[in-house]
């Protein structure tokens, strides 16, 4: 879309209004930015070192990370080409003219300056009292996601083009994600933490990998080189068996290692959700099938952070 036509559209259409750009924060994936804040503080909580405002801040740093990835990915997709008539997803606010590219530029950085914000009051709280290295580390931790958030599909080369955005998931929404607001609770570290913060990272990368399932021919058309397009659909597939069950194993590993109570057991719970994801992966026969999957998936894996943190503190 040229600079023409935007100018024109948003002398039709005026400022977007507050429901679209409730629409380009893409709420679906929004259960998934809190999945990894909840395991991390369940596993604070089960060592009786949970604080609230940690949590609350965390949550709120995780929400803000996803709804500026999604709005980025919104504004690159579109600008780099690669948003066209074939996705089979929910509707592009920019390529469907509702936000101009510039606008939805400013609002990046609007989400931008209010998770730097969020952040920054998180790491203070959460790392009062300690070394200054904790500080300094999770203060580049914190420019490093909002960067990889922004230059996923932003920018000459962005990464997600180049099938690395599975690892960006598994990094920032696992690893980070979980062991980092377990810190910020406690202020310790065990090695064994990086099971569940694995599973949640697995899971993470599951979501995005039914993403690029769903989209995988509108992707291999626009040079969108994902995960998916690079190995097939196929492939893909078993792909996303080894990421959901790789998840299950993890978390039945660390309750066997840490097990202290039946109630443990409640992770069990969300297993159904995870198997009957992986049965539709299994069996569908056009793409479309997968458009609701990726909010269950997302919402399998909460149920899954939910019920394993439950099973820790009761």
């Amino acid at each position: 879309m040229d600079d023409k036509n935007v100018g024109n559209q948003e002398t039709t259409l005026g400022r977007p209004g507050g429901l679209v750009w409730i629409k380009s924060f893409r709420l679906k994936t929004l259960p998934l930015a809190l999945s990894n804040t909840i395991m991390g503080s369940a596993l604070a909580a089960s060592e009786d070192k949970f604080r609230w405002l940690v949590f609350v801040l965390a949550a709120l740093t995780t929400i803000l990370l996803q709804i500026m990835s999604n709005m980025a990915n919104d504004y690159g997709d579109f600008v780099n080409g690669k948003d066209t008539a074939e996705r089979i997803g929910p509707e592009r606010m920019v390529q469907s003219g509702r936000i101009s590219p510039k606008t939805m530029l400013r609002g990046i950085a609007i989400v931008g300056v209010f998770t730097a914000f969020s952040g920054l009051s998180l790491i203070l709280i959460g790392t009062a009292g300690i070394d200054i290295k904790n500080i300094l580390i999770f203060g580049a931790l914190g420019l490093a996601a909002i960067a990889a958030a922004i230059k996923y599909t932003v920018g000459k080369n962005p990464y997600g083009y180049r099938g690395l955005g599975d690892i960006f998931v598994f990094v920032f929404f696992g690893l980070v994600g979980v062991i980092g607001t377990y810190f910020l609770h406690t202020q310790t570290f065990s090695w064994d933490l990086l099971l569940p913060a694995s599973a949640m990272g697995l899971l993470s990368t599951g979501v995005l990998n039914m993403n690029n399932l769903r989209d995988y021919e509108a992707d291999k058309n626009a040079g969108k080189r994902t995960i998916v397009v690079a190995m097939g659909t196929q492939k893909a597939v078993y792909y996303h068996l080894f990421l959901v069950v790789g998840a299950i194993l993890l978390a039945v590993i660390y309750t066997l290692i840490n097990y202290k109570s039946p109630w443990q057991w409640l992770v069990l719970l969300s297993f159904p959700v995870l198997f009957q994801n992986l049965k539709t992966v299994f069996t569908y026969k056009n793409s479309i099938e997968l458009y609701p999957e990726l909010g269950k998936l997302a919402m399998g894996t909460l149920i899954f952070a939910i019920s394993f943190g439950l099973g820790l503190i009761i």
